[in-house]
């Protein structure tokens, strides 16, 4: 089998098939197209989003006068602070995002 030249018309199950190649060629560019526009606009969300773009809060707190800080634990939107006093040990809770506080609890000893 040959190839035609330029001036001779390809015969007509030769240009059905190159008519349907340029279509599958067409369509694969198409979804490509689609599937990249779709992972930079999943980034696109995730880096313009609250939480992608949160401020950073800042706050400062004074211990009473002898007190420690035992421990921290962040679970969720919550910050735990736990800190030992001369004579009981407190649990302060505080917000993470706004860094509010949100309750303490206090821990005694019998008497």
């Amino acid at each position: 089998m040959r190839l035609p030249t330029p001036e001779e018309a390809p015969d007509p199950a030769a240009a059905a098939a190159l008519g349907k190649m340029r279509r599958m060629m067409a369509v694969s560019l198409i979804l490509t197209a689609l599937a990249v526009a779709a992972v930079f606009g999943v980034i696109g969300y995730r880096v313009f989003t609250r939480e992608g773009s949160r401020p950073v809060a800042e706050a400062s707190l004074a211990l009473p006068q002898g007190a420690r800080v035992i421990a921290t634990a962040i679970a969720d939107d919550r910050i735990l602070v736990t800190v030992e006093t001369g004579e009981a040990v407190e649990l302060w809770l505080f917000d993470r995002d706004t860094l509010r506080p949100r309750g303490r609890l206090r821990l005694g000893r019998e008497r």
